[in-house]
């Protein structure tokens, strides 16, 4: 009987659930890459004992709830949520999100043992690794967050991500974890090692044989992001407001004459432009003297249905055409709005499933998805919007690029965060839509990380975090197609199909796994 096998059920859970929790140390801001190959290696090589499901699901929560506990004082502090619900929601983060390892660890077992074959396992655990990857960005409105494929941004292999994307590179660190634990168990075939042996070779050869990223030739723009890092405990304050207003105006001042166009972070104006003419005409003085056009994150009131959106406008200095069925005397309508798509369950809106919750969280909002196309166009130039946590989707980003994006523009307030990892973590998404789509990020945070991102995930501008500062750089815009951009998932989801369908149709009878 093999070690794994012999071990109790408890023993393997808990050593399980350790390697689970090393996983978040894998991703920024820690970037130790090498933790995520052995914390895979341990679940891989633990769950071919008697009790997959419960050792993937130990991983699981030990990588989603561990690594979440930065949600407990989020929700606190910014939700209003009582310390005592409070702490429960990253336990309920990984007993919900545990289950995909859980299914993947199961289903991979059971399969390859009911083929047999030396290859099964060595095969199923990579390529079904994807489907499980897109399903936890999918179901329960998804939540992709320290993708698999993310670790890849760390490697040379990051340029992959414009063929695969985030989640179908999850198959090459999986690839190299289940072909190490494979080659150094003891009682292995010689074939089975042979088939190892060619995984690891794979491996190295993904690494350095990568796609290149067509240099962009476009004419360079010059862009200024705005940081300026004002506490989450004033942001929505009225008595600060005017502070927080001057004091973006004051970043802005510096810049405005050195560059093409201003962006500052989500919700640098906390309130309803609509029911403030004042501000917004305000705003727009400031426009016309710069004589440069700025986006920035804002609320958007719909007086027809009430409905409100958070989302990004364009302000353009003097020369927006006048807004149809407009008044003789009214002065031109300048602003364009792209509102979020993919909102935030439990922060920006309370599924209707779970009508009690408003009354736990009376702090949560109550925004609106919106339906347009997430353009914001100024000359030639077609900025593709992302407000904050949609940026973790890499289907987002695809219909901005569909849809005409030449640049991609994420807005975001990680302030919610505090100095936990999350950020960062949600910083690196940013950098896999850029390399996914062959696009520019141009990326304003309120606290950071704020950065210029080129299409091959280089950081070409950055800014410490927590710092009130202003990122200058340049960018290209860029009409290149990617495989990824063209093509998707769809490739990953055949190769799946082929390879699960060769599995259950051609089987040895020979028990060999």
């Amino acid at each position: 009987m093999s070690l794994q096998r012999s071990l109790s059920r408890p023993s393997l859970m808990f050593l399980a659930l350790l390697c689970g929790a090393a996983m978040p140390f894998a991703f920024a801001p820690y970037h130790h890459i090498w933790l995520a190959i052995l914390s895979l290696a341990g679940l891989i090589w633990l769950i071919q004992s008697k009790y997959p499901f419960n050792t993937g699901y130990s991983f699981g929560f030990g990588w989603f709830g561990f690594g979440a506990w930065w949600l407990a004082p989020t929700v606190h502090d910014y939700g209003g949520l009582p310390w005592a619900v409070a702490i429960v929601v990253p336990i309920l983060m990984g007993l919900i999100m545990g289950l995909f390892p859980a299914i993947w660890a199961w289903s991979c077992i059971k399969i390859s043992r009911f083929n047999g074959k030396p290859y099964a396992l060595l095969l199923l655990l990579p390529c079904s690794a994807i489907i499980m990857e897109w399903l936890r960005g999918h179901i329960f409105t998804g939540l992709p967050w320290t993708t698999l494929g993310n670790l890849v941004l760390d490697s040379p292999a990051s340029t992959w991500l414009s063929v695969f994307g985030a989640y179908g590179m999850a198959f090459l660190p999986v690839l190299l974890a289940a072909s190490l634990t494979l080659l150094c168990q003891k009682d292995l075939q010689k074939e089975q090692r042979q088939f190892a042996s060619l995984a690891i070779i794979a491996c190295v050869a993904f690494m350095f044989f990568t796609p290149a990223i067509a240099h962009l030739e476009t004419p360079e723009s010059r862009v200024a992001l705005i940081q300026p890092n004002i506490p989450q405990d004033q942001k929505w304050d009225r008595q600060f407001l005017q502070q927080s207003m001057q004091h973006l105006l004051e970043l802005s001042e510096k810049e405005a004459s050195n560059v093409d166009i201003i962006i500052w972070p989500e919700a640098a104006i906390p309130f309803y432009l609509e029911r403030n003419p004042n501000w917004s005409r305000w705003l727009q003085e400031q426009m016309n003297r710069w004589e440069k056009p700025i986006l920035f994150g804002g609320l958007k009131l719909f007086s027809d249905t009430g409905a409100s959106q958070n989302g990004l406008y364009l302000f353009e200095p003097h020369n927006a055409e006048t807004t149809p069925n407009a008044k003789p005397d009214s002065k031109p309508d300048s602003k364009q709005f792209a509102g979020k798509h993919h909102l935030v369950p439990f922060g920006e809106y309370i599924p209707s499933w779970l009508p009690w919750l408003r009354k736990i969280g009376p702090d949560i909002a109550d925004f609106q998805a919106a339906s347009d196309k997430g353009i914001l166009a100024t000359g030639t130039t077609q900025f593709g919007s992302l407000i904050c946590y949609e940026s973790l989707f890499p289907e987002q980003a695809r219909q901005r690029v569909q849809a005409g994006a030449n640049v991609l523009v994420v807005v975001t307030n990680d302030a919610w965060y505090g100095h936990s990892p999350a950020a960062w973590q949600h910083f690196q998404a940013s950098q896999a839509r850029a390399v996914e789509t062959g696009r520019y990020v141009l990326r304003a945070g309120n606290t950071g990380v704020s950065a210029i991102i080129a299409p091959d995930g280089r950081i070409t501008s950055t800014t410490p975090w927590w710092t009130s500062a202003v990122v200058t750089g340049t960018y290209h815009t860029s009409s290149m197609m990617t495989f990824y951009q063209t093509w998707g998932n769809n490739p990953a989801f055949i190769l799946f199909g082929i390879l699960l369908i060769w599995l259950l149709l051609f089987r040895k009878r020979s028990d060999c796994i």
